[in-house]
């Protein structure tokens, strides 16, 4: 199923959607105007190393910085290695995160959006903590924008695009199922990456886990007011489960 619009309207302008659309365009611009040379050591630096993150003498040998590591956790967020990877990242950004936008406010969003792409870096980390390749890419925060959808609007629909020998079809589905599926494939794929490495490299299916997982867990506590979601699909009977406690 390939995601092409939701189908929930918003109240306000998503102005820091647009900004990180914005900034992630901007910065993969200058990714392509570097040498190829370049290129790699603007990945090098402004990536994540899980390596240089856990062992410091790993660090010292490298000739690294003892600030690279920190910084890179913020700056590899905004860097992508190809257009399949950076059109697949902005306009899932672009479909969820107007909505969860709209719902925290747009400094709460902000924070949200880096916190947690920090806590997804983190898990994904924990696993290859002695990775020595960069990591890069927004999908650890906007999965973890894809968490908070999934508890706020469960019952929002989703149009996607499902092919079919080649034909394709259209077809609205409830968000708990678009997500609920799409964090199924992202769990048996990190499970099959640990089983056979190399099988399915490239891509940090448990940076995908831990920032969905986080988003769904934590934004509560980002929500300027009570994130009453049930109550919002539900009517009037939505109280009697509506849990947050914000």
């Amino acid at each position: 199923m390939i995601p092409l619009q939701d189908l929930n309207p918003r109240l306000k302008p998503p102005i820091v959607t647009w900004a990180l659309i914005i900034v992630n365009v901007l910065v993969f611009f200058y990714e392509l105007s570097l040498s190829q040379e370049a290129r790699e050591a603007f990945f090098k630096t402004y990536g994540f190393v899980p390596g240089l993150f856990f062992d410091d003498y790993f660090a010292v040998l490298t000739g690294r910085a003892p600030w690279e590591p920190y910084l890179s956790i913020i700056t590899h967020l905004f860097i992508h290695g190809g257009w399949l990877h950076l059109i697949g990242n902005m306009w899932t950004l672009w479909i969820f995160g107007d909505n969860v936008e709209d719902r925290l406010g747009s400094f709460r969003f902000f924070i949200f959006y880096l916190s947690m792409g920090i806590a997804a870096t983190l898990v994904h980390s924990l696993i290859y903590s002695d990775s020595v390749i960069p990591l890069v890419g927004a999908s650890g925060a906007i999965s973890a924008v894809m968490g908070a959808y999934f508890m706020m609007y469960p019952l929002a629909r989703i149009l996607v695009l499902v092919p079919v020998f080649f034909v394709p079809i259209f077809v609205e589905v409830p968000a708990f199922i678009f997500l609920g599926v799409w964090f199924l494939l992202q769990f048996y794929s990190g499970l099959f990456s640990l089983a056979l490495p190399g099988s399915v490299g490239g891509v940090a299916w448990f940076a995908h886990l831990g920032g969905f997982i986080a988003g769904a867990l934590l934004y509560r506590f980002f929500c300027k007011k009570r994130c009453r979601y049930f109550q919002d699909q539900f009517g009037v009977f939505g109280s009697l489960f509506d849990l947050d406690k914000t």
